[in-house]
């Protein structure tokens, strides 16, 4: 009698499979068929994705592998979105990579020029390639020929945290769409899918991690500029797994003049490398007490991550002390805490398990109020320039997630206690008096004075 193997062996049908997939030609096609198939069957992802490289909402098509002509020769980009709004159209080309395969610029500028022929909006590019900088470009193409046609570009890791945000905390009207958007993330999420998440921090890390514990690193060394690059797409890349588990938007925290110029901010950064040893990110987390800073210091092997909070206004030092024990009451002993007081940058510092058995460690010698409180996570620092046990890309990851998982979801801003009533007074009477006479009394006697 033959036998039934056993159910959890047997292989799920899927709509959209990984099986088959040989080589990158078709990965690239298969995601590209998968996600604008998804686009056109899932509004609310559709209109996710379209909406900020600025799409009309409408009814959304398309299409793979369109043929186009340019200089008597025959180009295919891999996709096209058209969104239809009553009278007005709007329609965008797509060009994917999966996998270690980077977009190049050729390819681009013929896809703009096709663009600019048939006068589409924009052309898309999707890749793992993360952009140190929001709103740049990982390809630097021909200026000219943005003209009339917008240039977009999504990593993979940006299109799974918008599927998954959109799915688990925004929600899916029609419970079909949610299973096909579901697919779409367990195949966006398996290795043979091509979309990778961030895995290497790029050829010069050795070179540039074993100059800076010699002391050797010079700001004009060759591969540093590509170390900060790197680093800049990690701290994004990092916001984006942490927001799909939040259903929020984490951002880099970048200041208004290296935002605008990322010259500017990768020259600072460079700088701060070489002569301290050290780079430092910012993340802004919907609803936390603060920016999370990250600080990734090669010298001292340590990455940390910290949250500055506003102490109690109100209150002794230790009163203030105590404040922020309760609300870290699940933290881990290793945390570090500082207590800052007022017209100080810095102040006393210790183990957060020191802290639980001796609160008064914290207070200013100076006997000056704690302004403010410091917390930090720290990790040891990863030496490998890939990802798994004992690389960079993960003390970063690890030491983003602890701080957030201990300190930033636990802490919440001090408020005031509102202000009571004053009791009313009560009036005694002699037997036999009137309290309502006595109270006109006591009223008249207050007119009086």
């Amino acid at each position: 009698m033959a036998t039934t193997p056993t159910e959890p062996a047997w292989n799920a049908a899927r709509l959209i499979p990984t099986s088959g997939i040989n080589g990158a030609e078709e990965q690239e096609r298969r995601a590209t068929s998968a996600l604008l198939a998804v686009l056109t069957s899932v509004r609310e992802f559709g209109r996710a994705i379209t909406q900020p490289v600025g799409a009309p909402a409408g009814q959304i098509e398309t299409f793979i592998e369109v043929p186009f002509t340019v200089e008597d020769r025959k180009v295919f980009p891999d996709g096209l979105i058209r969104v239809r709004r009553g009278q007005r159209s709007w329609t965008a080309l797509v060009e994917v990579k999966t996998g270690t395969n980077a977009l190049y610029a050729q390819q681009l500028e013929d896809y703009l020029d096709v663009a600019r022929a048939h006068s589409f909006d924009a052309l898309i590019t999707i890749s793992n390639e993360i952009p140190a900088t929001i709103g740049t470009h990982p390809t630097p193409v021909d200026k000219r020929k943005l003209k009339k046609v917008a240039l977009h570009h999504f990593s993979w890791s940006e299109i799974l945290t918008a599927a998954v945000v959109q799915k688990e905390h925004r929600g899916v009207a029609d419970p079909d769409q949610a299973w096909i958007l579901g697919e779409l993330i367990r195949y966006l999420e398996h290795p043979k899918s091509g979309a990778l998440s961030f895995e290497d921090m790029g050829q010069s890390w050795v070179t540039v991690r074993e100059a800076v514990a010699a002391g050797t690193l010079r700001v004009n060394d060759a591969g540093l500029q590509e170390v900060v690059s790197r680093f800049d797409a990690l701290i994004r890349f990092v916001g984006l797994k942490l927001g799909r588990q939040l259903g929020s938007e984490v951002l880099p925290v970048v200041p208004r003049n290296e935002a605008s110029d990322p010259k500017v901010r990768s020259s600072r950064m460079a700088t701060e490398l070489a002569k301290d040893g050290h780079v430092t990110a910012g993340m802004r987390i919907p609803g936390a007490i603060s920016d999370l800073t990250v600080v990734a210091d090669l010298r001292a092997g340590q990455v940390t991550a910290s949250f500055t909070i506003d102490a109690p206004k109100e209150g002794k030092p230790t009163t203030r002390i105590n404040w922020l024990l309760r609300q870290l009451k699940s933290a881990s002993d290793s945390l570090r805490i500082e207590a800052i007081p007022v017209r100080s940058s810095s102040g006393t510092a210790e183990l957060l398990g020191t802290v639980r058995d001796n609160p008064a460690l914290l207070v200013p010698e100076s006997g000056r109020e704690i302004k403010s409180f410091v917390v930090t996570k720290s990790v040891p620092l990863g030496g490998k320039r890939g990802t798994g046990r004992g690389s960079f890309i993960d003390s970063v990851v690890s030491a983003v997630e602890s701080a957030y998982s201990e300190i930033g979801q636990s802490i919440k801003a001090w408020s005031a206690t509102p202000p009571k009533l004053r009791a009313a007074e009560v009036v005694e009477t002699e037997p036999g008096i009137d309290k309502s006479l006595a109270s006109a009394a006591l009223s008249s006697q207050d007119n009086d004075d």
